[in-house]
C-alpha cells in the first residue's frame, strides 16, 4: 500500500470534508459483475472508509479534478479505463497512487511504465 508524506504547511483534510481520513479511494470500474471485483470492493471498503464508486470514466475524471489539491487519492481502475483516465489524472497532485488491475500485464505493461504513480 502506498504512504505519502504531509508536510506541515498542508492540511491534511479539506474543511468541508465529512471524513475524518487522510486517504480517499476511488474505484472506476464499467464491468462491476465480476465475482473477483466485487469482492476486492468489498474488502476495500473494510479498510477505508472513504470510498467512491464510479463506472463512467468522464464522471471519475470530473470527480478528482474538483477534488482539493489537499486531498489525498488512491485511485484504482481496470486496464482499459486505466488507458482512457490515467494520463489525465494522473499529473493531479490530489492523486498520489494509481492501481491498475488487468490480466496481462505484458501487454498493459507498455502504457503504465510511462506514469511512475501507476502500479499493478
Amino acid at each position: 500500500m502506498c504512504t505519502a508524506v504531509l508536510s506541515n504547511n498542508e492540511p491534511a483534510l479539506n474543511s468541508n470534508d465529512n471524513h475524518l481520513e487522510i486517504f480517499s479511494l476511488i474505484w472506476l470500474d464499467d464491468n462491476n459483475n465480476i465475482k473477483d471485483n466485487r469482492d476486492a470492493e468489498q474488502e476495500l471498503r473494510t479498510i477505508i472508509n472513504h470510498f467512491k464508486e464510479f463506472q463512467d470514466a468522464k464522471e471519475c475524471q470530473k470527480y478528482i479534478e474538483q477534488k482539493s489539491k489537499h486531498d489525498r487519492l488512491i485511485f484504482v481502475v481496470n486496464d482499459q479505463l486505466g488507458q482512457e483516465i490515467v494520463p489525465s489524472v494522473h499529473k493531479l497532485r490530489q492523486v498520489v497512487s494509481i492501481y491498475v488491475y488487468c490480466k496481462d500485464e505484458k501487454t498493459n505493461g507498455q502504457w503504465i511504465s510511462k506514469f511512475p504513480k501507476v502500479n499493478l
